[in-house]
């Protein structure tokens, strides 16, 4: 499985321009892929709600753009529009694979008096690849509130705690065909995103630590395979808001116990400016 991760930022390149088929072509530039994850996808957030944006429905032009791909959406902020047509923001995977079980979990929001902020949320994908079932997760955590960021790490640790607990021990108790038709969950799980935080945060040793239930624990996947290498920069790379900013490493794969020993390599791309993230790759075979 190729996977590729990316923070699009409504699709908007260092020089401004929001072009979906310039990220397109990018991911089809890093080499054939099998799933993507998006975050920062948008619909109906014209200039200047987002700049550069033509509010075009990005949920809808990016499939379009890559035929042969299953697509699911994940909608975290939705907002009153012109003409009935609502504003939207989330993330996107796209799949190569057949997708099997879909849930899309709304990550916590609590207050946080006078600090800027947005929902956030978890989609979850079951995959069919090749080698078996698969839960790709992906996700934008909070930027602005580390409250906020610290109670959505706790709960992407729930929502993987909890498809794995299904896929222990769950069994099967309808095939119906009706909303209780059970379906399998897998334990094999990939949870990436962009996570704004750095690899040296605690949140970060938090999403690594064990689980009282017998869980099995997370692992960064960049750390099994580059160990004790720098993690690459994959924001404020070629775009600064100011110009002695540090580059940040804020974007991370996660793979469940269960692909420790499948992961083959995971890089980052530093050239691509179509965003003012990097992408990040992953083999696991």
């Amino acid at each position: 499985m190729k996977l590729i991760t990316w923070n699009v930022q409504w699709c908007r390149g260092v020089d401004t321009r929001v072009d979906p088929a310039r990220i397109v072509a990018e991911v089809k530039r890093l080499g054939d892929f099998d799933v993507l994850c998006l975050q920062e996808i948008a619909d109906n957030f014209p200039d200047p709600r987002l700049p550069g944006s033509a509010g075009e429905d990005q949920f809808a032009v990016l499939p379009a753009l890559l035929p042969g791909y299953a697509a699911v959406a994940g909608v975290a902020t939705d907002h009153p529009g012109d003409n009935g047509r609502r504003r939207r923001f989330g993330n996107l995977i796209l799949s190569r694979w057949p997708v099997r079980q879909v849930f899309r979990h709304l990550l916590p929001f609590p207050a946080d008096p006078g600090v800027n902020g947005m929902p956030r949320i978890a989609l979850e994908a079951v995959l069919a690849a090749p080698f078996g079932e698969i839960r790709v997760i992906t996700t934008h955590l909070e930027w602005y509130s580390r409250p906020q960021r610290s109670a959505q790490v706790e709960a992407l640790r729930a929502i993987y705690a909890e498809g794995h607990g299904h896929a222990r021990h769950g069994a099967i108790t309808d095939t119906t065909g009706s909303p209780f038709h059970t379906y399998p969950r897998p334990a094999a799980t990939v949870v990436t995103g962009d996570f704004n935080l750095e690899h040296d945060d605690p949140l970060h040793q938090r999403m690594l630590a064990p689980f009282a239930d017998g869980t099995p624990s997370l692992a960064d996947a960049w750390d099994l395979v580059n160990a004790g290498a720098p993690y690459p920069a994959t924001f404020k790379v070629h775009e600064k808001w100011v110009p002695a900013d540090p580059e940040l490493h804020c974007d991370f794969i996660f793979v469940s116990a269960e692909l420790r020993q499948r992961v083959r390599w995971v890089r980052s791309d530093r050239d691509t400016q179509a965003s003012d993230h990097q992408p990040v790759m992953i083999e696991i075979a």
